[in-house]
This record gives structure tokens, sequence and C-alpha cells, in this order.
């Protein structure tokens, strides 16, 4: 098979690699698809090189520096966030606002607290708008009164 030829379908696949890290990061397609579009480049420069013993050493020398720069890199950019949960207990104290109207003996009323959206219960009427605190809390339901 001709060298130039191979050398064309290296970087092709490269190039594939490369677009696929792009569209789906952290799937660390960035390391070979570096490593084989630049063997491909260059095989396309100098053709002999594709054959010759050279191959998997300059391989080698591109892909450990890759392979370190990439997942340095990674855990630079991609730093995990920690997960964003609430524990009800610590809306005790919270304020809030009253999105959809809150009545006694009932849990159909909405209040927003921070960026969620609480189901809410109080022991008094409690009208849209209105500044609320919640006293109370009981799985995804807390109970509120007026500020």
């Amino acid at each position: 098979m001709d060298p130039t030829y191979i050398a064309l379908v290296l970087i092709v696949l490269g190039i594939l690699l490369v677009l696929a890290e792009a569209f789906s990061p952290g799937i660390y397609m960035i390391v070979p698809g570096t490593v084989i579009l630049v063997i491909g480049l260059i095989g396309l420069i100098y053709p002999d090189f594709l054959v010759s013993w050279k191959l998997p050493v300059v391989t080698l020398a591109i892909a450990v520096p890759a392979t370190v720069v990439t997942i340095f890199a990674y855990k630079h950019i991609g730093r995990p966030e920690p997960p964003s949960t609430t524990v009800v207990d610590s809306l005790v104290g919270k304020k809030g606002t009253v999105t959809v109207k809150v009545v006694p003996d009932n849990i159909r009323g909405k209040v927003r607290i921070g960026n969620d959206v609480w189901s809410a219960g109080a022991d008094e009427e409690i009208d849209v708008d209105e500044e609320v605190v919640v006293y109370a809390a009981s799985g995804v339901h807390v109970r509120v009164r007026r500020l």
C-alpha cells in the first residue's frame, strides 16, 4: 500500500478523533487523535517514515507528553462541582416568596426559596408575593409563616 495513502487515512482518522473529543469532551479521544494526526502529517511529508523503525519511537515520544498534558488540562479545566442537593432541614430559617397561595391544612401552596420552588403549607392563609420564613420541613414540603 502506498505510504502517502496511509498518511492521508491517518490524518482523516486523527481529525475525526479530535472532532469526537470536541463534541463529547472527556472521552479522551484527543490523545490518540493528536498522535495519529501528527504521525499522518509526518508520513505525508516523509512517506518512508511510516515503514521505518522510527515510527514506534516517534509515536511514543508524541503519545506520552500528549497524554500527560491532556490529563493535566482536564484536571484543571473540568473540575467537578459538588452535587447540588438540598437537605430539607437546612431550609428551616430560610426566607422565601409565595408563588402559589398557601392555605391551612393543605400543601398545594408553593414557595420559592432561592432558586427552588417547594410545596408549602401554613397555619394561616398567605397570598402570592408575600415574604415567608420556613419554620419546619418534611420530605419535599415546607411549613412557612409570614415574615
